[in-house]
């Protein structure tokens, strides 16, 4: 098994000024082309990574003529295919909704992953490189594997940073300011509940990460309007003021109310029965808007990026009806 030299010693690295508020781990993939991203968290949860001599984490940000050390690094040559596969491109494509000059928006299927890691050699952000090379591409936000729906790419650094500062906080891994559809396993009370409950995140061995209701985590808030019941549950609007690791899927269970096709989090026999029943083989959580603004003064420019509800899900909701 041969092996590619990446770096013959530590690296001292300066980052640019138009590289500001950019989150380290992504700043890091862009040095160390072809390094999977679970590399890059291993190398800066390890501390061989340093900004400006400290510690960081994964989703730190670093600023303009902060100096980054990188350490040697070796890749093996694998045999796995160095892009995407072309059924997976031409999925992507078709699934795009909107662009213009500063953003690209598609509807991500489920089952295909933001980004590469953790065990997923190809995400959405590496298949969009795939089809549009040399275009500074960057993720905006993130959606779960098996979520679902709206998901905003930058076109131009100026974008990104915007959009980064619109969100309440850096680390989220999902943009708040969105609005999803959900079947909830059982009978929701009519109208608006909202859930206020702080979560924290911790990873388990192995790389998995895990949510929990804690008092120590970080606020969150989530507002479950019911739209509709159907076959015992409850079809449901949930709009998010924060945008914490699988808020939604943990506030849901903390009330008594899974989400259907929930592996995690949820019911098993509802599940099953679900599956059995509708068809249901999946997550059912559809990000299915996201609302902001761009500019400033008269370039101000409103947003509002809409995809419906996926094939599959609908199809679940016609047999439940």
């Amino acid at each position: 098994m041969a092996a590619i030299e990446v770096s013959g010693g530590v690296k001292q690295v300066l980052v640019p000024e138009d590289r500001d508020g950019q989150r380290l781990d992504n700043f890091l993939l862009g040095q160390l082309k072809g390094a999977p991203r679970s590399l890059i968290y291993k190398l800066v949860r390890s501390g061989q990574v340093r900004i400006n001599g400290k510690r960081a984490k994964p989703d730190s940000r670093v600023s303009g003529g902060d100096e980054i050390r990188i350490p040697p690094v070796r890749l093996e040559e694998s045999g796995e295919p160095r892009t995407p596969p072309k059924s997976m491109l031409e999925r992507l494509a078709a699934s795009i909704i909107f662009e213009d000059k500063a953003l690209l928006a598609l509807s991500k299927p489920s089952g295909i992953a933001a980004h590469g890691g953790s065990g997923v050699s190809f995400g959405v952000i590496e298949g969009l490189r795939a089809l549009r090379p040399g275009e500074p591409l960057e993720l905006v936000h993130r959606l779960d594997r098996d979520t679902s729906g709206v998901l905003v790419i930058a076109k131009k650094r100026s974008a990104l940073l915007e959009l980064q500062a619109l969100m309440r906080e850096g680390e989220d891994e999902e943009a708040p300011n969105k609005r999803y559809l959900t079947l909830l396993v059982g009978r929701m009370p009519q109208g608006t509940m909202t859930v206020e409950a702080p979560l924290l995140r911790s990873v388990m061995q192995g790389g998995e990460r895990m949510v929990r209701v804690d008092p120590s985590g970080k606020a969150s808030t989530s507002h479950f309007k019911l739209i509709e019941r159907r076959g015992g549950h409850s079809f449901c609007e949930v709009h998010i003021e924060t945008g914490r690791t699988h808020q939604i899927r943990v506030h849901a269970a903390h009330i008594g109310h899974p989400v259907a096709g929930d592996e995690k989090y949820g019911d098993r026999e509802a599940n099953k029965r679900l599956s059995e029943q509708a068809g249901l083989k999946r997550l059912f959580l559809h990000a299915s808007s996201m609302a902001f603004e761009l500019g400033q003064g008269r370039d101000k420019h409103p947003y509002l990026i809409s995809a419906p509800l996926a094939d599959d899900l609908r199809n679940v909701l016609d047999r439940l009806a």
